[in-house]
């Protein structure tokens, strides 16, 4: 956590510095979750800069092995069911923004 009032203090620039851009963004946007003070978390940061690094690993492996991923129609029973819950999440979405 870092706090003025105990010397643990980063200014924004030598957050992003230390951090990325993204990685302040994760851990920025995991600060004020609650009702109590938003604090940011170095672990949040250095955890998220994790996760960016494995999803872009993932990314290229995705890319380098497009050839042998499947294709043609989603006709499977998994793939119904996939879209289903895709079109109720994309209407509870539409009901919640039309109040």
């Amino acid at each position: 956590q870092m706090s003025k009032s105990t010397g643990n203090f980063l200014t924004l620039t030598q957050a992003v510095d230390k951090f990325s851009a993204d990685g302040m963004r994760l851990a920025l946007a995991d600060a004020g979750d609650t009702v109590e003070d938003a604090n940011f978390v170095e672990a949040m940061a250095d955890a998220g800069i994790l996760r960016l690094y494995t999803w872009v690993e993932w990314v290229k492996e995705m890319i380098a092995n497009r050839e042998s991923l499947r294709s043609g129609p989603a006709s499977t029973f998994n793939d119904r069911v996939f879209a289903s819950e895709m079109n109720a999440g994309i209407m509870k979405t539409d009901q919640n923004y039309e109040k």
